[in-house]
């Protein structure tokens, strides 16, 4: 996943080298999320034929081709292109660990594991923006992307090394007949639906801010250089160190109370976004960062907990539901900051999260699906 937040972190570099709009490069960036929408449907319309294991290092070894062709594109429309591709390859490595880790995982392991799991993906939004910000600024765009090319190719070799597949230990009903009748499945169950519409709105909200974020530090009053700005993603650290203990806070309060306190701490941080202090702003980031990750991993291992067979066809829907957000975001968002400001831009974030709050009362675990 550090492909998808280190180039987000590019955003000002990119704007100026292709001298074209934030909200033109924010989508360029973040088009990365239209294919992972795509391959996560088509991974769970296919998931029974493939194997898990060789699907993850493959998925990760062919990821590394776009990302290093990144570095020598000079045109924008292969740019998006390229991010396309990278998508569907983050995407699929993604939804079959996602899968793996749910049939591998008794219930009661699930939450710890998909908590260590969005760790990782926390680990890579800081490493990967940290990356990207001090190769850009000390040797150049393209040795950004040939970093990234080379930690595809490390993550293939891990993959390779210690997945092995194995039979499934937490599914308790007989599989649907077909994907489209497990997706049907899925989208009938209410609390699902519930989740599916969260996690549209949390890459939403989230791609959203860090993003355009970018763009108001690197401006007057702010004025940040880009290697301050990659270093401005030491934010993303206390994400690091709270969202281990997602799994043990649900088990202890339930799913609904810990997902309506994030979605609270994510408002407060919100609301400070909107002022004019760096101090202040850092907390905003720090306190939306933590609690969207903290959100993400009570969501995904409701939604592994939830679904009682299909593993693959929910957690595709979950992550298609995701990702659609994230380009909606890197879109919608970048015509509003760009016509009306920072300021209305925060506030359209803020009502969406309000909405999310509102799905979270349907995260109640007494009834199966």
């Amino acid at each position: 996943m550090v492909d998808l937040f280190g180039s987000q972190a590019l955003l000002p570099t990119l704007t100026e080298v292709y001298s074209v709009s934030a909200s033109v490069m924010g989508f360029a960036v973040n088009a990365s999320t239209i294919g992972m929408a795509a391959a996560s449907l088509l991974v769970a319309a296919f998931a029974n034929r493939i194997k898990r294991a060789a699907g993850i290092w493959i998925s990760l070894a062919l990821l590394s081709i776009p990302t290093a062709l990144l570095g020598v594109t000079q045109d924008l429309t292969t740019f998006t292109i390229l991010r396309v591709l990278q998508g569907v390859f983050m995407s699929t490595a993604f939804t079959l660990t996602l899968t793996h880790l749910s049939e591998r995982c008794t219930l009661t392991a699930i939450g710890g594991a998909m908590a260590a799991y969005i760790t990782g993906n926390v680990a890579s939004n800081l490493f990967g923006r940290l990356l990207a910000s001090g190769l850009a600024d000390n040797f150049g765009l393209a040795e950004s992307f040939y970093a990234f090319s080379v930690l595809n190719l490390a993550g293939a070799l891990i993959a390779f090394l210690y997945f092995k597949d194995g039979p499934p230990l937490s599914s308790s009903t007989p599989a649907a007949s077909s994907v489209f009748a497990a997706w049907r499945t899925h989208l009938g169950n209410p609390r699902l639906r519930a989740a599916f519409g969260i996690g549209f709105i949390m890459l939403f909200v989230f791609v959203g801010v860090f993003s355009y974020v970018n763009f108001v530090i690197a401006e007057p009053p702010f004025a940040l250089p880009q290697m301050y700005i990659g270093l401005v993603y030491l934010v993303f650290v206390p994400a690091i160190l709270t969202t281990p203990v997602a799994s043990a806070v649900t088990r202890r309060h339930g799913a609904r109370p810990t997902f309506l306190a994030t979605m609270a701490v994510t408002l407060v941080g919100l609301m400070l976004l909107a002022t004019s202090s760096l101090a202040l702003m850092l907390l905003g980031l720090t306190l939306v960062g933590a609690a969207l990750f903290f959100g993400q991993s009570v969501a995904t291992a409701f939604v592994g907990r939830s679904a009682q067979h299909d593993h693959a066809a929910a957690n595709g829907l979950y992550l298609a539901s995701y990702y659609i957000g994230g380009i909606a975001g890197a879109l919608i968002l970048g015509q509003i900051f760009v016509a009306f400001g920072w300021t209305a831009a925060v506030a359209v974030l803020s009502g969406l999260i309000v909405i999310a709050a509102l799905l979270g009362l349907k995260f109640h675990e007494d009834a199966p699906e």
